[in-house]
């Protein structure tokens, strides 16, 4: 009978526990928690999402590179939609009734109960007139958001663009991206994404059964502030980039400036280019299929991603490495007789001059090939070294000065370029006793090299910094604080010393400001002015016109290089664009005489397209470069053309 009771009572103090426990959560339910009120009224509530103005990006100088302005998207919840005026609503938005269905049948199968977007990025001025209607469309309304604007309508590859955020963009980013959300896509957009974003806010708006707002839900209690993206001043100076993109239209090619004190970039075009505003508002995905089947491929930045042998630039790197490593001086003297021999004398490579007896400074004004055969022979064969350990060095020193490697630029696609490594020429010939005279052309920057015009540009800013550089970078600042990224300010040397860069500041001067210097005529008036003019070869059609430089020769506050693809000399085409531009910059005037100027402004240097030829069949190569055949400029600057390769082998 005991446990009877003990039993009963057991049973009973369960029963009433729950009902205390139902009691309570009841109690929180109804007087403390508001959540369930909130869902209980969500036929009269609208959760609005406030989406926050993505960050400014102005340049150097304060001026306004890109801006927001307003947009409407129209959203609609398909379960809610009664009584609709078809007609006028396609009318309103500019459809027609068979894209009135496509957009309801996303929507459907999207969610019969929760808005989605019906059209995205309605214009002001249509959102105008739409909303005068509004009313009349219930299960549709609208929400506002702003997209980008660009005033000037330049640095497109620099600025990038920003699409619609994707299911891996939503996976990636751990649930803070949400359907219609936008995302960089590309350049400083990308790059900066996590700052320029912002974070969004929520508004809980009462409205009618008209789709009429009545006021915000409990006066704002349970809103949260958008908070927009920081700003970004670039680095990139308006003006200089504005002149620059009118200087290489309707050409293709680059142009690189770097501040060298700093590692920023003043101007940064690739071209051809394309309006930045095309990747904004409705017709943005047209646009894009459109840009992306340019054959002259206007989305590719070229700046990073092109990659071209870098000719005479690299004879500015080979002297200075040649002497830290003491294997010549400025007063070490060669001999070119008009070429260098190599291969026991049976292949030569040709300069256009026979320049005699001739030191470093003398060799970098006139570009001799002859001295940097020599030089680099030295380097390979006269180190006491098995010649795969010599180029591993030799190598190893190049690559400091940003060749061959990646330079951290703040922009996403950089490529590194090309400087092969002592397996691959091992692979090639088929063991590892070769000399300097099986890539002889490396010596002159041709051959199997290839480096960015933005690592032309750096090889310039160390020479004017005399053996150092700061990483290039597009942003010197983030934000109301004005933050700048440690990574920016690292000093990054060279590994060659400060003395040895005289000679060869004073050839790269000679070569603009003496007479007979490939670079004369392009000189400035009370610029000293230190470049060099080159060509890139082009195995595709005519070579490509390449200028380096920086300037004024002490204190230096400008480096710049120059390509403009199959324009052929460098001294005519790509040697003005950057006396121009550096005359600008530092003078805030150009008075290269006008008919130059109108020459370059004026140029259509396109290629024509052809149609495609079926592919022929491709000999293997041999085994060894034929003797680099030279042409000659109008101003008397040395082109190459590097032939196939030959199969005897180097004795």
């Amino acid at each position: 009978m005991n446990a009877f009771f003990e039993r009963k009572y057991i049973i009973q103090g369960i029963f009433i526990a729950i009902a205390i426990v139902i009691a309570s959560r009841l109690f929180y339910l109804q007087l403390i928690d508001k959540s369930y009120l909130l869902s209980a009224n969500n036929n009269v509530l609208r959760k609005m999402v406030i989406y926050p103005a993505r960050g400014v990006i102005l340049d150097r100088n304060g001026q306004v590179l890109v801006q927001n302005e307003p947009v409407y998207d129209l959203l609609v919840t398909p379960r809610e939609v009664k009584d609709l005026d078809t007609a006028l609503l396609c009318e309103l938005v500019g459809i027609d009734r068979e894209g009135f269905d496509k957009r309801m049948k996303t929507a459907r199968d999207y969610s019969p109960y929760k808005a989605s977007q019906f059209e995205k990025q309605i214009p002001a001025t249509a959102y105008a007139k739409l909303q005068e209607h509004l009313y009349k469309f219930r299960g549709f309304y609208v929400q506002n958001r702003t997209v980008r604007s660009y005033p000037d309508s330049i640095a497109a590859q620099f600025l990038g663009y920003i699409q619609e955020v994707n299911d891996r963009d939503i996976e990636r980013s751990n649930g803070f991206y949400r359907p219609g959300d936008y995302i960089g896509a590309s350049g400083v957009e990308r790059a900066y994404e996590e700052l320029l974003r912002g974070q969004r806010g929520i508004k809980n708006v009462m409205v009618d059964a008209f789709n009429r707002p009545q006021g915000s839900f409990a006066d704002g209690k349970y809103d949260t502030l958008a908070v927009a993206g920081d700003g970004l001043v670039s680095s990139l100076d308006r003006d200089l980039q504005i002149l620059a993109e009118k200087l290489m239209r309707n050409k293709i090619g680059s142009v690189v400036a770097i501040e060298p004190a700093t590692g920023e970039i003043l101007t940064f075009v690739s071209s051809p280019g394309y309006d930045p505003n095309m990747m904004v508002g409705r017709e943005r995905g047209n646009n894009y299929m459109q840009l992306l089947h340019d054959p002259y491929k206007p989305m590719f930045i070229r700046p990073i991603q092109a990659q071209y042998p870098p000719g005479s630039v690299f004879k500015v790197v080979a002297a200075l490495t040649a002497q830290q490593a003491g294997l010549i001086e400025a007063s070490t003297i060669f001999n070119c007789p008009g070429g260098y021999r190599y291969g026991g004398g049976r292949a030569i490579m040709r300069c256009t001059h026979v320049d005699g007896s001739i030191p470093l400074v003398t060799a970098i004004q006139r570009s001799c090939n002859t001295y940097f055969g020599y030089t680099y022979a030295r380097m390979i064969d006269h180190r006491n070294l098995p010649s795969t350990e010599a180029y591993t060095l030799w190598r190893e020193a190049t690559m400091k000065f940003g060749i061959g490697q990646p330079l951290g630029i703040d922009l996403p696609g950089e490529q590194d370029g090309l400087l092969p490594t002592a397996d691959y020429y091992t692979k090639r010939y088929g063991n590892a006793r070769w000399g300097s005279g099986y890539n002889i052309s490396l010596s002159i920057g041709q051959g199997e090299m290839g480096i960015t015009p933005l690592q032309m540009a750096n090889i310039m800013a160390i020479v004017a910094n005399r053996g150092f550089y700061y990483r290039p970078h597009l942003v010197k600042a983030i934000g109301e604080k004005k933050i700048v990224k440690p990574e920016f300010t690292e000093q990054i040397s060279a590994g060659v010393d400060a003395k040895y860069y005289e000679p060869v500041v004073e050839g790269l001067s000679r070569a603009v400001n003496v007479q007979g210097g490939t670079g004369y005529s392009v000189r400035i008036a009370d610029i000293e002015m230190c470049g060099k003019t080159g060509t890139a070869q082009n195995p595709h059609g005519a070579d490509h016109a390449v200028f380096f430089a920086f300037a004024p020769r002490e204190n230096p506050k400008i480096a710049i290089a120059v390509v403009v693809e199959n324009a052929g000399y460098g001294g005519v085409w790509a040697g003005p664009i950057a006396s121009m531009l550096v005359e600008q910059y530092l003078k805030d005037t150009v008075t290269i005489p006008k008919h130059i100027q109108d020459r370059i402004y004026n140029a259509d240097l396109l290629p024509k397209q052809e149609p495609k030829k079926p592919a022929e069949s491709v000999n293997v190569a041999p085994k060894r470069q034929r003797p680099i055949e030279p042409r000659k400029e109008p101003d008397g600057e040395t082109l190459f053309v590097h032939h196939s390769l030959i199969a005897s082998r180097h004795e």
